[in-house]
């Protein structure tokens, strides 16, 4: 069974940059599609970007489009999310998510579509 663990969290000032990571352990990694997600009160948690097995496709969210960028090295089990020109409104905690031998391009960007998610890392955006 998959496990994933993130990091790279953090206080920062608008403006700024973080990168966060999300390690996996305990299965073959290049098998799962992977994404970020962020909490939105009184809803489902919002999708951020997706990264499909071989890290050939992306896709982001509205919001973070042209600001962040999803990654991955298969040769290392992790994925990536650096973030750019952050915004306060990008608070949230970050968590990623795998979803086993799924396309990413027929996904539809719900947290429901992913069976494994890590802990979360809290990212915090001052103003």
């Amino acid at each position: 069974q998959l496990q994933v663990v993130e990091s790279g969290g953090g206080l920062v000032q608008a403006g700024g940059s973080l990168r966060l990571s999300c390690a996996a352990s305990g299965h073959t990694f290049s098998s799962y599609a992977m994404g970020w997600f962020r909490p939105v009160p009184g809803k489902e948690s919002e999708f951020v970007a997706d990264i499909s097995r071989s890290g050939g496709t992306t896709r982001y969210a509205d919001s973070v489009k042209g600001r962040f960028t999803i990654s991955r090295d298969n040769s290392k089990n992790t994925v990536y999310l650096q973030m750019n020109s952050l915004k306060p409104e990008d608070t949230a905690v970050y968590s990623c998510a795998a979803a086993l031998w799924r396309d990413t391009q027929s996904m539809g960007r719900k947290p429901d579509e992913y069976g494994y998610w890590g802990q979360g890392t809290q990212v915090t955006v001052s103003s």
